[in-house]
């Protein structure tokens, strides 16, 4: 265990970025996405990051330390992506669930990597919690990807057969 705060809140302001990042992710693939329901779930994702990140934000302050107000530098780039995607594709739905998905995986990699290290037990709790709600989201948005995709191909398949004759 660290002797002092500065690893923990090193630590928490990783994650802070983290949720910033997913938060700012999930809001630009709702307003990229074309299907209304997608839209409002990835519009509730981005909330419960928030809340996360405000839950992450009180432990630095109460730590002693600042907490972060910006997300990690190569999110930014893959926001553009979406943004980038969305255009060039026509807002390609399963373009961009797939960037969200590779979003979240990352998230899961920052959770788990802060648990790897030595957390006071208070904190440790809390972010094992929201290291499954980041699991939990992408869980979410693989399961989106893989029905999205299946209905896709379900109707292109059925684009390709022939009506009966009706004789």
């Amino acid at each position: 265990m660290p002797t002092d705060n500065t690893d923990v809140i090193a630590i928490l302001n990783d994650l802070i970025a983290t949720c910033i990042d997913g938060v700012q992710g999930f809001r630009d693939a709702a307003n990229a996405m074309t299907g209304p329901g997608i839209q409002t779930l990835f519009s509730t994702r981005a909330r419960s990051i928030e809340l996360a990140k405000s839950e992450l934000q009180e432990l630095v302050r109460r730590l002693g330390g600042e907490p972060s107000d910006s997300g990690h530098a190569a999110a930014s780039v893959h926001r553009g992506w979406i943004n980038l995607k969305s255009v060039l594709t026509g807002k390609d739905d399963d373009a961009i669930i797939a960037e969200a998905e590779r979003g979240e995986e990352t998230a899961v990699n920052h959770y788990r990597d802060a648990l790897r290290q030595a957390l006071p037990a208070d904190v440790r709790s809390i972010v094992e919690d929201q290291a499954r709600g980041a699991q939990q989201n992408l869980d979410v948005v693989r399961a989106l990807g893989r029905s999205e995709s299946a209905a896709r191909r379900f109707a292109r398949e059925e684009d390709r057969t022939e009506p009966p004759n009706p004789r």
